[in-house]
């Protein structure tokens, strides 16, 4: 089954605890989570335009009718995956963004968060679709920004802008431009999916690099 497949990756597509659910429930919930497993598969696999709920179901083992008791069209399918996949993931983020420590500090640990949370896991199937997806169905890139990246973004101007008043870092760069932090992480992702046979990325390690050179002295600290 799919959701046994992505086991080691992500436990769970809520990420979160809930009261024990009647057996029903539970059944439900369970084809309920297949089926997202399985989208994201077909997804990955095909692109949203070729990707068949028919193809969907049969992945997820269940009737075709089966997904439209829990999902309007295709593209609620996808909404649902960014939104239950990614949200405990940027909710992470955004506790990481509160606490009271030097700038840098919280860059280390988001480097360690990305590496683990999304380039390790089907995280990272989304956002290469997201990628490659995109441009052609625009509703679906605005999903996304408005559900991961614009969150993401807030928290992050709110720390550049703290670091600036401490004297963390000398200029406002990552206040008008917090994409300078998430880049390397997309560079990653197009990478792996395209070089990695030919020469494999160690994206710790690279992302780790761009961190000291955003905060060598001279920069922007």
């Amino acid at each position: 089954m799919p959701k046994a497949k992505h086991k080691s990756s992500v436990t769970s597509f809520r990420g979160r605890s809930r009261p024990a659910p009647s057996l029903r429930a539970e059944k439900s919930a369970a084809r309920r989570e297949a089926i997202l497993f399985a989208a994201l598969d077909e997804f990955s696999v095909r692109g949203f335009a070729a990707a068949r709920l028919d193809d969907v179901a049969r992945r997820a083992g269940v009737a075709k009718g089966t997904i439209y008791l829990h999902f309007r069209d295709k593209e609620a399918l996808f909404q649902e995956i960014v939104r239950s996949l990614m949200g405990p993931f940027v909710g992470t983020l955004e506790g990481v963004f509160r606490a009271d420590v030097p700038l840098r500090t919280i860059a280390d640990e988001v480097v360690d968060l990305f590496v683990r949370e999304v380039f390790e896991t089907q995280r990272k199937s989304i956002i290469r679709l997201i990628i490659t997806e995109g441009p052609r169905f625009p509703k679906l890139a605005e999903f996304y920004y408005r559900e991961v990246l614009s969150r993401i973004f807030v928290g992050m101007r709110v720390l550049a802008r703290r670091a600036l008043e401490r004297g963390e870092i000398s200029d406002d760069a990552l206040i008008r431009f917090p994409q300078l932090i998430a880049a390397p992480g997309l560079v990653a992702i197009i990478w792996s999916g395209l070089f990695d046979g030919f020469e494999p990325l160690d994206v710790r390690e690279m992302l780790k690099a761009h961190i000291n050179i955003l905060f060598a002295k001279g920069k922007i600290a």
